[in-house]
């Protein structure tokens, strides 16, 4: 066991903690605080994570302590054009003619001097691992994302907590990248990006009891990105709450991917004050222009039902692929109602979206086309997943 007891603060630089060859089942019990360093000396050039788990089998880390990533140096040196922004803000036009995103504040020095580097370092990190666990714990004021889970099969994660501000960029509360046989439940979630983001290779992900907000939702992908495949499926989201996030349940692909997204069910998601409650967009692009392409990442079998509350933008975004429409689409019990504030609204948008409507919604989706395209791309066995 490795202990951090409770009432002291330890200031840890960066380190890794690797198998394969470790003991199975060590427990790492955090009931104090571990603070990120905040001197540029300590992260070199750049470092893509702080504390990194990698190669091993049943590690658990638990308690009632914190991880503080000492992230405000980190965000305060971001220039403007250094992280991509959320494609989805240019759905989202203020009354005032003024655009949402605005540019962060002049970079300033880190404590000890010196610029700190342009990669920003995930808090923390597990890779190549197999029946892990984290709970109890919170992870706060991460320099990027809070907490990663790549190429591991086992992940269970519960009564977790993540804590950053709203505007504190690309800090994602949970990332999910080629791992399966995941878990999370029973957490909040509040971040300047999306509370948990699924990416290519992720599969039988189960969430559920999650409070979110603020930050972008919960969301499957970017896909795709570079003409790349993706492969993400058996994904089910349910009992979660949303208060005051720009999404609540998001698929974003890039032009030009490849793979598929299949069998996602989006249940039971309660929305307060979300600008856009659901949103499929296969045109995302986090820069100022993308090229074109007519080639994309498939999707078929998603699911929503009961996706009730307020929205203050749009309640349904559904841009699909020209050349690979999304199929098999629904939507049961979908009620969601304006909340006027500082935005422009609009009304559903649909495009080469074709699927069911298993009962009324609010407001009604008329632009949904049902059944199934006439004629759809026959995907390659490059395509497949």
């Amino acid at each position: 066991m490795i202990n951090v007891p409770a009432e002291y603060v330890f200031l840890v630089g960066p380190i890794s903690f690797s198998g394969p060859y470790c003991q199975h089942n060590i427990v790492f019990q955090l009931d104090g605080t571990i603070v990120a360093p905040t001197g540029s000396s300590h992260w070199g050039s750049g470092l893509f994570q702080w504390l990194l788990f990698t190669k091993l089998v049943g590690l658990t880390i638990k308690g009632s302590g914190t991880i503080d990533g000492s992230g405000a140096v980190w965000w305060k040196n971001s220039r403007y054009n250094d992280d991509p922004f959320d494609d989805q803000a240019k759905l989202i036009f203020p009354v005032n003619g003024t655009f949402g995103h605005q540019k962060p504040p002049i970079p300033v020095r880190s404590s000890l001097g010196g610029n700190m580097p342009s990669i920003k370092p995930t808090a923390l990190r597990f890779y190549g691992s197999f029946n892990v666990s984290v709970s109890g714990i919170t992870i706060q004021n991460s320099p990027q994302c809070h907490l990663k889970f790549d190429n591991c099969i086992g992940v269970s994660v519960y009564n977790f907590s993540v804590s950053s501000p709203g505007d504190s960029p690309n800090t994602d509360g949970i990332h999910l990248q080629n791992s399966k046989d995941v878990l999370i439940r029973s957490s909040n979630l509040a971040c300047g990006d999306d509370c948990i983001s699924i990416q290519t290779g992720c599969t039988n992900v189960y969430i559920h009891n999650i409070n979110c907000g603020p930050g972008h939702g919960i969301s499957i992908g970017g896909l795709g990105k570079d003409n790349t495949k993706a492969c993400v499926s058996n994904i089910t989201v349910r009992d979660v709450m949303m208060r005051n996030t720009m999404n609540g349940v998001r698929i974003k692909t890039w032009q030009g991917g490849s793979g598929s997204v299949q069998n996602v069910q989006f249940s039971n998601i309660q929305v307060s004050e979300v600008q856009l409650p659901i949103v499929i967009d296969q045109f995302y692009c986090d820069k100022n222009a993308c090229k074109n392409h007519t080639a994309a990442v498939a999707l078929s079998g998603i699911n929503y039902a009961n996706i009730r509350g307020t929205y203050t933008v749009k309640p349904v975004h559904f841009a699909c692929s020209d050349s690979m429409p999304c199929t098999d689409v629904t939507l049961t019990n979908i009620q969601l109602q304006p909340q006027k504030e500082q935005y422009h609204m609009y009304d559903p948008f649909c495009w080469q979206t074709f699927g069911q409507l298993y009962s009324p919604t609010v407001p009604p989706l008329e632009c949904l086309m049902i059944g199934k395209p006439a004629s759809n791309k026959i995907q390659g066995d490059s395509d497949s997943c």
